[in-house]
């Protein structure tokens, strides 16, 4: 099987994703403050945010965000780095480009699936 999974196209071009870290990522990603933390970090772009930044920003408590951090860390969404007394705490883009390509490879049976213009509801 893992054979299989390594011969697919997305693991060639990003080579960081298979199954069971895809399953941790998203796992991960199912709680709405680790999402949104997620979702912060990777709207503040390559230069990321420091940690008590982020916290203000999501209204948690010091521990609750170091313990979905964690859980982000673990599954190799973010990175962090020690800035002096600062900690910054960045999205790891290609992780995140690893798992979009895995979610989509297969996507509409190879026709295009671009997104089409919302009607306005009236």
């Amino acid at each position: 099987m893992q054979q299989e999974i390594a011969m697919l196209p997305i693991f060639r071009k990003y080579r960081n994703m298979y199954v069971p870290q895809t399953v941790q990522a998203l796992r991960a990603l199912a709680h709405d403050h680790r999402l949104a933390a997620y979702r912060a970090l990777v709207q503040a772009g390559p230069d990321g945010m420091a940690v008590g930044e982020l916290r203000e920003q999501l209204h948690l408590a010091p521990a609750t965000l170091t313990a979905h951090l964690n859980q982000l860390r673990a599954a190799g969404l973010v990175t962090d780095e020690r800035e002096g007394r600062i900690i910054r705490i960045r999205a790891d883009y290609d992780r995140m480009n690893g798992l979009i390509g895995f979610l989509t490879e297969n996507c509409c049976g190879g026709k295009s699936c671009a997104p089409v213009a919302k009607k306005k509801l009236r």
